[in-house]
C-alpha cells in the first residue's frame, strides 16, 4: 500500500492535481461573490473564508512531516513547498480582504487599526513572517542561503501558527465562540508537539550512541 501511495504521490500528475484542489477554495469565493452566494454580509463571508483556509493550509504545511514519517509516505515532501505558498496566498487574500471591506485600502486608518487592536497586530505580524518564507521558497533561493540558514529561517512558520491561533482566539472572543479555535489549537498542539517529542528522541539517540561508541 506504502509503494502505491508512493507511486502515485511522485507522478507527473500528483503535483497539477494538488494545486488545483488547494487552488477550489478561492474558485469558489470568486463564484460565490460573483453569484451572491454569500449570504447578508458578503464582506464578512470573504474575510472568514480567506482566514479559515489560511489556517487549514498551514495545518496541511505542519502535517507533511509527520505524516511523511509515521506513514512512510517520503514522496509527500514534494507538496510542503507548494502548501507554504497557499498558506501565504490565502494570508494575502484575507489582508486585501481586510484592507478593501473594512478600511477601504485607507493606509493611514490601517497603520492606526493595526497598533490599537491587539488581534489585528498579531495577524498582520504573522503575514510579515510569511513574507521571507514565500521568497525564499525556490531552489535558487535555497541555494544562496545555504540548507541551514533555509532550514533556520522557515522554522518561522511554527512562530506563525502560534500567531495564527492568538489572532482566531481574539478574533471570536468578542463572541465567546472557541470551538473553533479549541480544534485548531489542538491540531497545531499535536503536530508542533510530534516535533518536539521526535527531536528529543533523536537527541537522547544520538547521546545513546555516543556513549557506547
Amino acid at each position: 500500500m506504502r509503494v502505491v501511495l508512493n507511486q502515485c504521490l511522485s507522478s507527473k500528475f500528483a503535483k497539477p492535481v494538488a494545486f488545483a484542489l488547494a487552488l477550489l477554495p478561492f474558485l469558489w469565493l470568486v463564484t460565490a461573490a460573483a453569484l451572491d452566494w454569500l449570504g447578508a454580509n458578503p464582506a464578512e463571508a470573504l474575510e472568514r473564508s480567506t482566514g479559515d483556509w489560511t489556517l487549514r493550509m498551514l495545518c496541511v504545511v505542519l502535517a507533511v512531516t509527520p505524516l511523511r514519517t509515521m506513514a512512510g509516505l517520503p514522496a509527500l515532501a514534494r507538496f510542503r513547498r507548494m502548501a507554504g505558498l497557499f498558506v501565504y496566498f490565502y494570508a494575502v487574500l484575507h489582508l486585501l480582504a481586510y484592507s478593501w471591506f473594512d478600511m477601504g485600502f485607507d493606509l493611514a486608518d490601517i497603520a492606526k487599526d493595526i497598533i490599537k487592536r491587539p488581534f489585528v497586530l498579531v495577524g498582520f505580524t504573522a503575514i510579515v513572517l510569511l513574507t521571507p518564507l514565500a521568497l525564499t521558497s525556490f531552489n535558487r533561493a535555497i541555494r544562496a542561503l545555504g540548507g541551514r540558514r533555509w532550514q533556520l529561517l522557515h522554522r518561522l512558520v511554527y512562530a506563525v501558527a502560534v500567531l495564527a491561533i492568538v489572532h482566531f482566539f481574539w478574533m471570536r472572543a468578542g463572541k465567546n465562540n472557541f470551538a473553533e479555535v479549541a480544534v485548531y489549537a489542538a491540531i497545531f498542539g499535536s503536530l508542533l508537539g510530534w516535533r518536539v517529542a521526535n527531536a528529543v528522541k533523536k537527541k537522547a539517540s544520538q547521546a545513546s550512541s555516543m556513549l557506547r561508541s
